[in-house]
């Protein structure tokens, strides 16, 4: 898509809006036309030339009255912009988040989260610019010419000799837009590793500060912000020289005006009203020349913010960024009463206990079948090939193997977190075909291998939005062996845990995140790696009470741990994105040498 569609397409999300916003700014352009005659009359009247018969004091009125006039039309002018231009803003956060949303969530953003903000910050800040001043260039077309016919009428040859000048110098100026758009892109460029950087730093502090890396994490930030001032000292001096020129057109201008006039106005040929007349309208023609430079300044910068947004939607079209839907701003759904919310509450809990009650008659996990399942990531080609296996209903599987042995990224790969490359999935029997919507709960739940948290309350970071039922949570604390970390807590469930959870210890991280996927009440759980920050007693309590649960559900577990190895029905090794052997812990110690070793390695560990 070119930066023209780009731009058409945003403003015929909502043309009428449009059409309103860019009438009432061509109102407000064309407003100083009576102004500027009525001052060629206020000058003349001095000189006995007016033609009006108001006298000075009527004028002066009619003056002061425009003044008024166009004040309530640019506060009409600028309800009407923030109107069009935040809902365009507003489209493409919505569409663009959208579709970061439906990706597979391993790979949503192709960035760090850091830079990801820029874009939709920056970028879209730098669309919603293009489209707005498109609205200020035809306004300003219009009263150039109808400015221009007035002038020209009183003076052509003084009309080509002023404004041919100014054109030529605004023009030379515009050309350099081209290396400003250069700048600019750097400029971005170098802000969004900024906060990229940023982000990562809080999102590390603990592994920075052990690995006594201040210094050199800092200096790496000291590089960036000096890469940063750099860039954005060039793009900044560009447009401060830039403005300057269009700004300075109006003197060359007037200075141009004065040269002409005073011969003119001894011949007899040029009044002191005309001479008003073309000083009042050529701050406003110049604004007209400068405002079309700064509309091309800010579409070549829409050609980069178009291709930055593009880079996000990771080869999807960039119609998705302008795609129509609703921003729902207007509707009565956000003026309901109290009792009109409560009421939808209660129709979600009901429509997610039918749910639940399909999943437990008609679609209960029997079994779960994977064939031929493969991935490959695009940077280096490792991942998982050709993978097999099944499980049934209660059943405890666990899928171990050595470090980069495709543990994780077989289950990424089975919950649709990776788009699987080959390979079918079947719940009873039935096709997935859209695993990452499929595997939701009430079906399967999963925990990551790094727990997510929030700067929330423990309570919150559980049930994430989730409504609390009966003795549910409660029943996840237990599980999860959190209930007695709970009542040292403060504030037990409603202490505030901090960014990442870092008022926790590892392992009541690791447990918090168990406890958020046990409180979903799900068919299938997905563990990857839960129990590595945990120690033996307390991971032996956490498998037991899982083990527990064995005949609500079926636990997919990836472990090397020998706690979650002995309870295993069956276990999956994993060699270099394959299987290499599956069978009971006995079995595998008989017959594959990778666990044997992976089974004596985490016993000489804990030893």
């Amino acid at each position: 898509m070119s930066t023209f569609q780009y731009l058409w397409r945003l403003i015929m999300y909502r043309p009428l809006r449009y059409f309103v916003n860019a009438l009432a700014w061509t109102v407000i352009y064309l407003a100083p036309i009576l102004p500027g005659l009525i001052t060629k009359q206020f000058f003349d009247s001095l000189t006995g030339n007016s033609s009006l018969g108001y006298g000075v004091w009527g004028l002066i009125a009619l003056l002061i009255a425009a003044a008024l006039g166009r004040i309530c039309l640019i506060i009409i002018g600028f309800i009407t912009d923030v109107h069009f231009r935040f809902r365009m803003g507003m489209l493409l956060r919505r569409n663009l988040l959208e579709h970061v949303l439906k990706q597979p969530g391993a790979q949503a953003i192709p960035v760090s989260p850091g830079e990801a903000i820029s874009h939709f910050r920056d970028d879209v800040d730098q669309s919603e610019e293009a489209a707005s001043w498109s609205v200020d260039v035809f306004g300003l077309t219009c009263f150039a010419i109808v400015s221009g016919f007035i002038l020209i009428r009183i003076d052509a040859q003084m009309t080509l000799l002023v404004f041919l000048p100014i054109v030529l110098v605004i023009t030379a100026a515009q050309l350099a837009t081209v290396r400003l758009q250069k700048y600019r892109a750097a400029s971005r460029e170098a802000t969004s590793r900024v906060t990229g950087e940023i982000s990562e730093m809080f999102g590390n502090v603990q592994a920075i500060q052990v690995a006594g890396a201040e210094k050199r994490v800092i200096d790496r930030f000291r590089s960036f912000g000096d890469d940063r001032r750099k860039a954005m000292l060039k793009d900044r001096l560009m447009t401060e020289l830039l403005d300057s020129v269009f700004s300075n057109s109006v003197n060359l201008g007037t200075g141009l005006i004065l040269l002409l006039a005073g011969t003119k106005m001894r011949a007899g040929a040029f009044t002191v009203g005309d001479f008003a007349l073309f000083v009042y309208y050529l701050t406003f023609v110049t604004q007209f020349i400068t405002n079309v430079g700064k509309f091309i300044t800010y579409f070549k910068q829409m050609s980069v913010s178009l291709e930055r947004l593009t880079f996000l939607l990771q080869g999807a079209s960039a119609k998705v960024l302008t795609m129509v839907n609703s921003l729902h701003l207007t509707q009565k759904a956000s003026k309901r009463s109290v009792g009109e919310q409560n009421e939808s509450v209660a129709q979600k809990s009901g429509a997610e206990q039918t749910e639940r009650a399909t999943i437990g008659s008609e679609a209960a996990l029997r079994r779960l079948d994977v064939n031929g399942l493969s991935y490959a990531y695009a940077d280096s080609g490792r991942g998982i090939s050709n993978i097999h296996f099944s499980l049934q209903r209660g059943s405890f599987t666990v899928v171990t193997g050595t470090i980069g042995s495709g543990k994780t990224t077989l289950v990424r790969s089975l919950l649709g977190l990776l788009p699987k490359e080959e390979g079918t999935i079947a719940w009873n029997g039935v096709p997935v075909e859209d695993p990452g919507t499929f595997f939701t709960p009430p079906r399967s739940a999963y925990t990551a291998q790094v727990p997510r948290l929030y700067s929330d309350t423990l309570r919150n970071n559980i049930l994430l939005g989730q409504a609390e039922q009966s003795d549910s949570l409660q029943q996840a604390l237990h599980a999860a062996v959190l209930e007695y970390d709970v009542a040292q807590l403060p504030g037990g469930l409603d202490t505030v845990i901090g960014p990442r959870g870092v008022k926790l210890s590892g392992g009541q991280a690791q447990r918090t995140a168990a406890a958020r996927m046990l409180v979903r009440d799900a068919e299938l759980y997905v563990f990857d790696d839960l129990s590595s920050a945990l120690d033996v007693e307390t991971e032996q309590k956490l498998w037991e009470r899982m083990f527990q649960r064995r005949s609500d559900a079926t636990c997919l577990v990836v472990s090397h741990r020998k706690t979650a190895l002995t309870r295993a029905d069956h276990i999956i090794v994993m060699k270099d994105g394959r299987i290499e052997a599956e069978g009971t812990s006995e079995e595998l110690l008989q017959q594959s040498a990778t666990f044997r070793e992976l089974w004596y390695g985490d016993e000489r560990q804990s030893e």
